[in-house]
């Protein structure tokens, strides 16, 4: 079960965000902000949900702080709070925030995007060594519209399990793609799902790829 860690100063919205998640994660909550880094330490949550008015440290503070440390710098923060997203939306997403949640809070909504961020991220962060390696590949399958594509691109790093790549297409998590090596169809290399994506608020997304099955065509996989 996964860990999340709740920073709050409001008690009454930690007991209800707790009560609330508590059925799917293991939450450990917290009401003062300078306790936050001892706890990620000592606990190693997978997600961080942080509001951001709070004394002493704004969660604006804390969430630079998290995203810049190397130790949390990869742990997925959620901005759950009461001020305006039209107002601080975009700040906190520049500032390293995964999302931004209104209160009162949609907790269906909140699960589910928790559910995107944390069931496939771990295993593919894991599962193989990466080398860094410029690969050319064509992605075909279909966006978030049902539109079929193909899509050339180059791959930031690769594994034997996947790769990273960035490019303009929209694709939900769990997309199923077709890769293939260069611009040739008959190279057929395998299908991947689409585990993660970053920069969601950009005209081009990064995505990692993990594969469902690989031919030797893979560059990572032995003759």
């Amino acid at each position: 079960m996964h860990t999340l860690l709740i920073v709050d100063d409001d008690p009454s919205m930690l007991r209800l965000l707790s009560l609330n998640l508590s059925d799917g994660y293991n939450v450990i909550s917290a009401d003062d902000p300078e306790q936050v880094l001892a706890l990620a330490i000592k606990h190693k949550p997978a997600a961080i949900l942080l509001d951001l008015m709070m004394p002493r440290y704004s969660g604006f503070e804390l969430c630079q702080c998290l995203h810049t440390l190397s130790y949390t710098s990869r742990t997925p923060l959620f901005v759950v709070t009461g001020e305006s997203a039209e107002r601080y939306k975009t700040h906190c997403l520049n500032l390293g925030a995964k999302e931004f949640i209104e209160k009162p809070v949609d907790f269906d909504l909140l699960r589910a995007l928790l559910a995107a961020e944390l069931q496939q991220e771990r295993p593919e962060r894991r599962a193989h060594v990466r080398v860094s390696l410029r690969v050319i590949v064509t992605l075909k399958g279909a966006d978030s519209g049902r539109a079929a594509f193909e899509e050339m691109t180059i791959t930031e790093n690769v594994s034997a399990g996947g790769f990273l790549c960035t490019c303009p297409l929209m694709l939900p998590i769990g997309a199923v793609i077709g890769i293939h090596l260069g611009t040739g169809i008959d190279s057929f290399v395998g299908r991947a799902r689409v585990v993660r994506k970053e920069s969601p608020h950009t005209p081009w997304q990064r995505y990692a790829l993990q594969f469902l099955e690989s031919t030797h065509e893979w560059v990572m996989n032995p003759l």
